[in-house]
């Protein structure tokens, strides 16, 4: 993680979640984070089960220029990124497995702007729809932020993070943390 805002948002979700896979919502108090609340943001899902912003800082929203409050997630990210992120999205709700990822920002004009976004999961309470917490910030700030808006964000790379527990894959398969890596039984071996 390059950014300060990453690993203090990680930092402080890993200290919420304690023994449990991931925190609850309720456990996010902002006031405990309110140094990196610009960089921070919350993902919703709606009634028609599509991930959309529940609340954006505002360093975030000065990136494209608005208020980006009930958008959908995946209306920023360009044609080449859309299936990446669909499927990192269900890792993150789903399996509980947080990640970190390189993103590439893009204006109208062609100028581009490096950033750093972290998604960890949030654990569901009762009827919560809440489903991640996240964070997305620039690495170097260009001249240019909060005059050009970015129409389009690519992912570059991608890194998930550490898991305590098993961790059960969508497949059914159980798989350990092992370096770094979600490692699932199976391989040569199964086929034979």
């Amino acid at each position: 993680m390059k950014h300060a805002s990453t690993r203090a948002l990680f930092t402080y979700w890993d200290e919420q979640r304690g023994p449990r896979a991931a925190p609850e919502r309720s456990d996010i108090e902002p006031g405990d984070i309110r140094h990196i609340l610009g960089d921070t943001f919350m993902l919703a899902e709606d009634f028609a089960d599509e991930i959309r912003f529940r609340l954006a800082g505002t360093r975030i929203c000065t990136l494209f220029t608005r208020e980006i409050k009930g958008e959908a997630f995946n209306s920023f990210w360009g044609e080449q990124s859309r299936k990446e992120i669909h499927d990192l999205l269900a890792a993150v709700i789903d399996e509980n497995v947080g990640v970190v990822a390189g993103v590439t920002g893009r204006t109208a004009e062609g100028a581009e702007i490096e950033l750093e976004m972290l998604l960890l999961p949030l654990a569901q309470a009762g009827q919560a729809r809440t489903r991640a917490l996240g964070s997305l910030a620039s690495l170097p700030q260009p001249y240019w932020l909060g005059e050009q808006p970015v129409v389009e964000l690519e992912l570059r790379t991608l890194r998930h993070i550490e898991a305590r527990q098993l961790q059960t894959s969508r497949f059914g398969q159980v798989g350990r943390v092992r370096r770094g890596f979600l490692v699932f039984n199976g391989g040569l071996g199964r086929l034979r």
